[in-house]
């Protein structure tokens, strides 16, 4: 590993952030999912409240991730689907008012692509989970502050989350998948 300036250095040939604590840019991030809808569409949505850490360490596969969605602050553009999905059916909002992601280290890499191991706990429920995580690179903002890139992406099935409410169809299947992808897209500026 090789220092290229102060703010990063170059390990196994990919020029990343130099160690140091990192927070989400709230300006460039989605938290986003994607779930089947009576089995033959797909309904995006996203919480658009969320924080992350992200501190970066000497040894970048000794890097760490904690995250907190605001549970309420989901949107799929739809008010009753939202209500719904705010409801002790779901999320329940009021009772849990967040969803928390801790990492629990990094499982593999391979070039810029990483698989991030970590716990989600949605209600009270916590389950293990992997990132499939992307560095998508690191710079300087025009307003001179330190920023990386990346791109994560998960698989979650919601009843293991106790997430379980659905009406089946008359033509067979469900109203709601089972099978939740999730899509996280984001920048993070150096703090400290």
């Amino acid at each position: 590993m090789t220092t290229t300036d102060l703010n990063t250095r170059d390990w196994n040939g990919v020029t990343i952030p130099s160690a140091g604590t990192y927070d989400l840019d709230q300006a460039h991030k989605r938290v986003g999912f994607v779930a089947r809808h009576m089995m033959v569409s797909k309904v995006r949505g996203e919480f658009t409240e969320a924080t992350a850490t992200i501190t970066v360490g000497e040894d970048p596969l000794q890097s760490a991730v904690t995250a907190t969605l605001n549970a309420a602050s989901i949107t799929t553009a739809q008010a009753d689907r939202d209500g719904h999905l705010k409801s002790g059916d779901f999320l329940d909002a009021e009772k849990f008012p967040t969803v928390e992601f801790r990492s629990t280290g990094v499982k593999s890499h391979s070039g810029t692509e990483f698989v991030l191991s970590g716990e989600l706990t949605i209600k009270d429920v916590t389950r293990p989970v992997e990132l499939e995580v992307e560095f998508e690179g690191v710079g300087r903002s025009p307003y001179g502050q330190d920023i990386f890139g990346f791109t994560a992406t998960t698989e979650i099935d919601r009843e293991d989350f106790g997430l379980t409410w659905n009406v089946a169809l008359e033509t067979g299947g469900v109203l709601v998948g089972k099978k939740i992808k999730i899509e996280i897209e984001g920048e993070a500026i150096r703090q400290a």
